[in-house]
């Protein structure tokens, strides 16, 4: 079950004075030393990519102080006759490798790859940038945030001080300074280091709050800004945990519906509502067998991640089987224990916790407002990436980049959603959307799954034709939905 849990970990996810968040004029936006030129050099396996880092100060208000390196990879255009500029990219996590991102060829369309330089900046803290580094063993002694008394509430508190105090210890000033609007300083740098006058930029999931605070604060530097999956910066404590469980709800009512329509759902014809429940039981009562690592036993809060994940493509198919192998087990062996390194990497927690402002006033509100949640998602109970956030930033000090409404931009720009995501909830594109102001315009893809784009091609034609040419969706235009196979089929 760690195998499984840190995949859904990998799924799953500065505010110091009012001047911080004011638009600046050019001249006085250019970061010292950003000037310098990047030297590239091919990355390791794939000549193809040029690989480099630009050095940047840790804390963007003391310029002249400590300086981190960042890494990026560059995939150059492959018609430079063509060239139209510099296209920047961030997968999102946080945490993940943006510049991974651009060493996989087969993300954008070629006519994308074709016309621009495509630039992953690995955000600090993550990759190869300074990468935050914590106690394996301490890690993976994280409680699940299904808190059920006022003592593991308490408990939760008192281990995130102990992890954010081991992971400081381990990866120095940079994991103090691993907020988005430090990330979106190292972002302007790049540019202004390759010489680019405007990027355009892709966000998919948090990488889309990436977007939207670059063009809140440099939204001369932007050419096009497309925003896929997005979260939505605004949304308080109660809004965060009310819409995200809406969103992981549906997309668990919509699974229930596709096993009723498709033949090839093996729980086909059966009461998954009623086998869910019966599931829940036995995690809660410590009694369910993880199908997948026997004889290991999984909690509820293990059970209903499982289920996130698998809403995330979505793997139908093979959750369909998980929960049937869960609910009538069969004798199997043990699969063996892997060792774990010493340290591993892990930076949610310090820019989650950096960019958040998600306070519960004790374990009574807490109760509370779980209760109200399993009314609106009885079987998912809340979203898994909302407890993570909440469960994970208790006894925390107060961010630095907390949420507010990013205000209306000038520059045209796109936004993708799925309407049955179940990490970013429709709604927050909607409410971006709106917030961003006549600029913006919404592209809905009506199926399931997140990050549109790779679930279909409707979508990533929109999203081509946009960052190519900027031709923007007629208003209110969305994408058919398309029935998710298994793998291998299709």
């Amino acid at each position: 079950m760690r195998a499984l849990a840190r995949r859904v970990t990998a799924a799953i996810l500065t505010l110091t004075t009012l001047l911080a968040y004011a638009p600046q004029p050019a001249h006085a936006r250019r970061a010292p030393g950003a000037e310098a030129p990047i030297v590239w050099k091919p990355c390791p396996g794939d000549a193809t990519v040029q690989c480099g880092t630009i050095r940047v100060p840790v804390d963007w208000s003391a310029p002249s102080g400590p300086r981190l390196d960042i890494a990026l990879a560059r995939s150059p255009a492959t018609d430079q006759a063509t060239r139209v500029g510099t296209l920047l990219v961030n997968p999102g996590g946080p945490g993940v490798s943006a510049a991974n991102l651009v060493l996989d060829h087969d993300y954008f369309g070629a006519d994308v790859r074709r016309r621009f330089d495509i630039v992953g900046v690995d955000p600090r803290g993550a990759g190869r940038s300074a990468p935050i580094l914590c106690d394996q063993a301490l890690v993976d002694r994280k409680p699940a945030p299904l808190f059920t008394t006022e003592a593991q509430f308490r408990q939760a508190g008192e281990y995130n001080r102990r992890l954010a105090a081991d992971c400081a210890s381990r990866s120095g000033a940079v994991y103090r300074h691993a907020d988005s609007i430090s990330v979106v300083h190292d972002m302007e740098a790049v540019r202004t280091a390759l010489g680019e006058q405007r990027i355009s930029f892709y966000g998919a999931s948090y990488g889309s709050l990436l977007g939207l605070l670059y063009a809140e604060r440099y939204p001369d530097r932007l050419r096009a800004l497309v925003l896929d999956s997005v979260m939505d910066h605004s949304a308080g404590l109660d809004a965060f945990l009310t819409q995200t469980a809406d969103a992981v709800q549906a997309a668990f009512d919509q699974f229930v519906a596709w096993c009723a329509r498709d033949t090839m759902c093996v729980l086909r014809g059966r009461d998954i509502k009623l086998i869910w429940a019966e599931l829940m039981r036995r995690a809660t009562a410590g009694k369910l067998v993880d199908p997948y690592d026997p004889p290991a036993r999984i909690g509820a809060w293990e059970l209903i991640s499982a289920a996130f994940s698998a809403f995330y493509d979505p793997q139908w198919y093979s959750f369909a089987y998980y929960l049937k192998d869960a609910y009538e087990p069969a004798p199997a062996a043990g699969a063996p224990v892997l060792e774990s390194a010493d340290l591993t990497p892990h930076s949610f927690g310090a820019v989650m916790c950096q960019d958040w402002w998600l306070p519960v006033d004790g374990f009574t509100a807490y109760q509370g407002r779980m209760r109200a949640l399993a009314v609106r998602a009885p079987q998912m109970l809340a979203s898994p990436l909302a407890l993570r956030a909440l469960g994970g930033c208790l006894g925390r000090e107060a961010p630095v980049n907390p949420q507010r409404p990013i205000p209306p931009v000038p520059g045209p720009v796109l936004v993708v959603n799925s309407r049955y995501d179940p990490a970013t909830a429709y709604v927050w594109a909607q409410q971006v959307t709106r917030q961003l102001g006549p600029a913006a315009r919404l592209l809905t893809y009506q199926g399931w799954g997140h990050v549109a784009y790779t679930h279909s091609p409707c979508v990533s034609g929109a999203v081509d034709r946009y960052l190519i040419g900027l031709t923007m969706p007629a208003s209110g235009a969305s994408c058919p939905a398309i029935e998710p196979k298994p793998f291998g089929v299709g």
